[in-house]
């Protein structure tokens, strides 16, 4: 065995005891068809679960000794779970995929080979999306269309966080410390040779999704916020919209007194009222969200804490 692992895979877990086990022989068997046996490593990283991942992963840790379980001291979300795996990767490659088996773990073969042809990132485009709802099918193409519009930086349509990287690009993910994180985006910004592999995504294993509307509403806000100033641009929009309506609304008025046509009543007022508020409320909000970020950024605090590391060979970080 060599003494760094070719390959580092990263897989967040949260509630996933039902179906841990069999993403692991799926997993382990990939890897060992790819580089070899003992040539891996497989962090498993519980993410606060509230049911016995963590057990689950300390078992399957005694039976595989290339698994590497991590216990977050509570739920921090999926993109800081990553996060946190990712600062334990000690590969030359590192692969970034869900443990519910939506991703296929076989497809890490082809993206090695891909990443050695001179690629940094390889990551997977979704062709087909199974057991997914109209509505989430629906949402989800709107976000990415608006968000790919509206960044600073080209972000993949139709791609998750399921993806092969170099070294060079994971250690520059890892020097980035903002704290919203949004981890298609931010590799996407790093640049490099990035290319993809179309597959069909298939419907969960086991269990239902963890990402609820209101997680999916916040993820579409880190990336709108993250990448892109086009919220603060349409406040901006609104202000000059809110001078113009103004402008017409006295030239309206002038000529109505000068002409002796001016007639008094609410209805004029109430919209004029209705309007400006609105916008205001909304140049408020947009500018809230922005600062509300920069003051939690300011803070410093730590990213995520981990409770324990769970690995059967010793390791430098342990």
């Amino acid at each position: 065995m060599t003494a760094l692992p070719e390959l580092s895979i990263v897989a967040p877990c949260y509630n996933e005891a039902a179906g841990l086990a069999g993403f692991v022989l799926r997993m382990a068997a990939a890897a060992e068809a790819a580089v070899g046996a003992g040539f891996y490593e497989l962090i498993l990283v519980d993410d606060g679960s509230r049911d016995p991942t963590w057990s689950v992963i300390q078992g399957l840790s005694v039976d595989n000794p290339a698994i590497v379980g991590v216990r977050l001291s509570r739920n921090h979300g999926h993109q800081l779970a990553v996060t946190a795996g990712l600062s334990l990767v000690r590969g030359a490659r590192v692969l970034i995929i869900d443990a519910d088996l939506q991703d296929p773990p076989e497809l890490v073969g082809p993206m090695i080979e891909k990443l050695d042809q001179g690629f940094d990132v390889v990551f997977g485009r979704r062709r087909t999306r199974a057991g997914e709802s109209a509505f989430k099918l629906a949402t989800a193409g709107l976000f990415y269309r608006t968000l790919s519009a509206l960044a600073d930086s080209e972000i993949p349509l139709d791609t998750g966080d399921f993806r092969l990287m170099s070294r060079r690009i994971v250690d520059r993910l890892n020097a980035m410390p903002e704290r919203d994180r949004f981890i298609r985006g931010m590799v996407a910004w790093l640049g490099g040779r990035q290319t993809e592999i179309l597959y069909d995504r298939d419907a969960r294993a086991t269990g239902e999704t963890h990402y609820t509307l209101r997680r999916m509403l916040r993820l579409a806000t880190d990336g709108l916020t993250s990448f892109s100033t086009a919220p603060l641009r349409l406040a901006t929009a609104l202000a000059g919209l809110g001078v113009a309506a103004a402008a017409g609304l006295l030239v309206y008025v002038l000529i109505g007194f000068l002409t002796g046509h001016a007639t008094p009543g609410w209805t004029s007022l109430a919209l004029i009222v209705v309007f400006f508020s609105t916008a205001q409320l909304i140049c408020l909000a947009i500018f809230g969200e922005y600062l509300g970020r920069t003051y939690m950024q300011a803070k410093g605090r730590p990213l995520y804490l981990i409770d324990e590391i769970r690995a059967a060979r010793p390791r430098e970080d342990d």
